[in-house]
């Protein structure tokens, strides 16, 4: 199949590059020159924008979007719906939040133009074990799209979700559950590291791959982050988030949805990214206040 591919960055740039491995012909743009250069060094067809990028498209126009949620996925829908016709197909496989998805399938819909919201798991392994794709949308567009979803994913590695909205709202709840997994491997090695024993943590992650009920791939990742740096000292603990833990929280809010450990372990990472927390400092003021139990000044 050919495709429009627009967003080069660290997962698109690989996606593209296994679409080409598996004899897809991909017509690749992005605003970074090199990126795109990278691409057709791999053996993508080049475009120096979206009108180019079409005209080199067959008749009924497929077009993968992988750019940063928010305004530039507005912005990029903007300039391409104008150009499309009725009965193409635009995947976007951004982090989006699962609301604007289905706001903007509808939008799209107006016109003719099929959206499907492709949530896509896999990170930098993706280009050789393949990208998780969990994607919504009118199951005719879907089906259609197939031939590139059973070539980005492993075997069984994808679902059509169902209607606008679900492939996005299954990713983000899939990353609030990360969330929370990250978050109790990370209190459990903290522990371990605290022991008064010597224990050799990474050969604790790498048995813990063979048969134990807590074995996952992030556990996996877990062995080699410890392998190349034992005790983390070449790293700071300050966590950033994507975005999608946020969403999950909220959504769960809105459905009336009791989310403990995903919520705990978001404001874990706000956490991580204080210098100097005035909440924690109001709590050994107000322990010092009521019990007169000793604080430590401020140098």
């Amino acid at each position: 199949m050919k495709i429009g591919f627009i967003g080069l960055g660290k997962m698109g740039g690989n996606m593209v590059h296994r679409l080409l491995l598996n004899e897809h012909e991909v017509v690749a743009y992005d605003l970074s020159q090199d990126a795109i250069d990278e691409a057709v060094s791999k053996g993508a067809s080049a475009a120096n924008g979206f009108e180019n990028m079409i005209s080199q498209l067959p008749e009924r126009k497929v077009i993968w979007i992988m750019v940063p949620s928010g305004k530039p996925v507005d912005m990029t829908l903007e300039g391409l719906a104008p150009l499309l016709n009725e009965g193409d197909i635009i995947i976007e496989g951004g982090n989006s939040f699962w609301r604007d998805s289905v706001s903007r399938a509808a939008s799209l819909k107006e016109k003719g133009i099929h959206m499907i919201d492709c949530g896509v798991s896999g990170g930098v392994w993706g280009l050789t074990e393949g990208y998780a794709l969990m994607y919504g949308g009118e199951k005719e567009a879907a089906d259609y799209i197939e031939p590139i979803i059973r070539t980005l994913a492993p075997e069984k590695g994808w679902l059509h979700c169902g209607e606008s909205g679900t492939g996005h709202m299954v990713k983000m709840v899939h990353n609030g559950i990360e969330y929370g997994m990250m978050q109790a491997y990370a209190e459990g090695f903290e522990i371990l590291e605290k022991a008064p024993q010597a224990l050799d943590l990474q050969k604790i992650a790498d048995m813990w791959m063979y048969g134990s009920v807590i074995r996952s791939w992030l556990l996996e990742l877990a062995g080699l982050a410890l392998k190349d740096d034992p005790k983390l000292e070449e790293i700071k603990g300050y966590v950033n988030d994507s975005g999608e833990g946020r969403w999950t929280v909220q959504t769960a809010i809105d459905f009336d949805v009791p989310a403990h450990v995903i919520t705990s372990s978001l404001f874990t990472r706000f956490e991580s990214r204080q210098d100097e927390s005035f909440a924690m400092k109001m709590l050994a003021a107000l322990r010092n206040q009521f019990g007169g139990h000793a604080v430590k000044k401020a140098d």
